[in-house]
């Protein structure tokens, strides 16, 4: 079961790091446009101003980054691995797990301006699983997971999620405990 858990951790950390990595580029001002471009939508944000190409960008293309770092260590991480990392297109899995991660993001945002939730406010458990129900989705087109890795990642992940909430809170990186 151990055994299981790690891998599961092993491949879903480049959607968990580009799902945190936004708040870490706020000092790059290059792309920092809200992805809704301030539209609106039944006179609410669409997204929000805090959703910006900078954050997509920039989360897709690190998880992309760790995936091929994920590569690099698969004749070390082999057991662990719930991807042949020498056979798989490691830049489209990348895509897939970051780009899907943020996009679930991005819909829950949606979700929550409609809902008139404002931006930051925590909305359990959706704001905890928002990310990993992308990237499964996301992934899927290249991964199939079982219904026992799919529990485990949002068990596990979801449990994570506001550690290291509160841990970026501490080190000031995050405004919000949650």
């Amino acid at each position: 079961m151990l055994n299981l858990i790690i891998s599961v951790f092993w491949f879903l950390l480049p959607a968990g790091i580009a799902n945190m990595s936004p708040v870490l580029f706020k000092w790059l001002p290059f792309l920092a446009v809200p992805v809704d471009f301030n539209k609106k939508f039944r006179k609410k944000p669409i997204f929000g101003k805090n959703k910006t190409w900078r954050g997509l960008v920039c989360g897709t293309i690190i998880a992309i980054l760790i995936v091929y770092l994920q590569k690099l260590l698969y004749p070390y991480m082999q057991s662990y691995s719930l991807v042949d990392y020498s056979t798989t297109n490691v830049f489209l899995l990348g895509f897939l797990l970051g780009f899907g991660a943020l996009l679930g993001d991005l819909v829950e945002s949606f979700v929550k301006r409609q809902r008139n939730t404002a931006p930051g406010k925590s909305w359990p458990p959706w704001d905890q699983i928002d990310w990993i129900i992308g990237a499964l989705l996301f992934s899927s087109f290249l991964v199939a997971l079982s219904v026992s890795e799919i529990i485990i990642a949002f068990v596990l992940f979801g449990l994570l999620h506001p550690l290291i909430n509160l841990l970026g809170y501490a080190l000031r990186i995050k405004k919000n405990k949650f």
